[in-house]
C-alpha cells in the first residue's frame, strides 16, 4: 500500500509543475498571439497604416455661416419694440449647435436700419461669445455686416 501512495505523491507533484509550467507560459504565448494580429508592439510592417481613428473635423466655414444665417435671420425677426432685454435661445439643425441671444440694440444713424447683437454659440468647438451686425438693404433684405467671436 505505501508504494501505491508514494507513487501517487510523485504524480500529484508532476502534474502541480505541469500546471504551473502551463500558468507561466500561456499568458506570454497569448501575449506573442496578439502582437502577430495587429498591435503593432514592436513596430512591425504588417500593419495597415491606412485605416485611422480621430475625431471627425467641423467644417468651420460652412457650420459658421449657416449659424450666422439662423442667428440673423432671429435678429431681424425680433420684435424689439418690447425693449431688447429679453433672450431668444436659437439652435441649428444643420451645424448642431445653439445659443441665446442676449441683446440687440437697433440703430438708424448710418441712414441705414442696422441691429447689433450677441449670442452665445454652443458648438462641438466648445463655447463662445459671438458680437455681429446686420442691416436692412433699401429692398427690405438683411445681410450680416458682421458675426465673430467676442476678442
Amino acid at each position: 500500500m505505501q508504494d501505491i501512495a508514494k507513487r501517487n505523491d510523485g504524480k500529484k507533484g508532476l502534474s502541480f509543475a505541469l500546471l504551473r509550467g502551463a500558468a507561466i507560459c500561456l499568458p506570454i504565448l497569448s501575449l506573442a498571439g496578439c502582437m502577430g494580429a495587429g498591435l503593432d508592439v514592436f513596430g512591425g510592417s504588417g500593419v495597415d497604416r491606412t485605416v485611422s481613428t480621430g475625431t471627425v473635423p467641423v467644417a468651420k466655414t460652412s457650420d459658421g455661416l449657416s449659424d450666422a444665417i439662423a442667428v440673423r435671420d432671429l435678429v431681424t425677426a425680433a420684435d424689439i419694440s418690447q425693449g431688447s432685454d429679453s433672450s431668444i435661445p436659437w439652435a441649428n439643425a444643420n451645424s448642431g449647435s445653439a445659443g441665446v441671444i442676449s441683446s440687440i440694440q437697433e440703430d438708424n444713424a448710418s441712414g441705414m436700419r442696422c441691429r447689433r447683437f450677441t449670442t452665445t454659440r454652443h458648438s462641438f468647438e466648445g463655447i463662445a461669445k459671438f458680437d455681429g451686425n446686420t442691416c436692412q438693404l433699401g429692398n427690405g433684405e438683411w445681410y450680416l455686416t458682421s458675426f465673430g467671436p467676442r476678442s
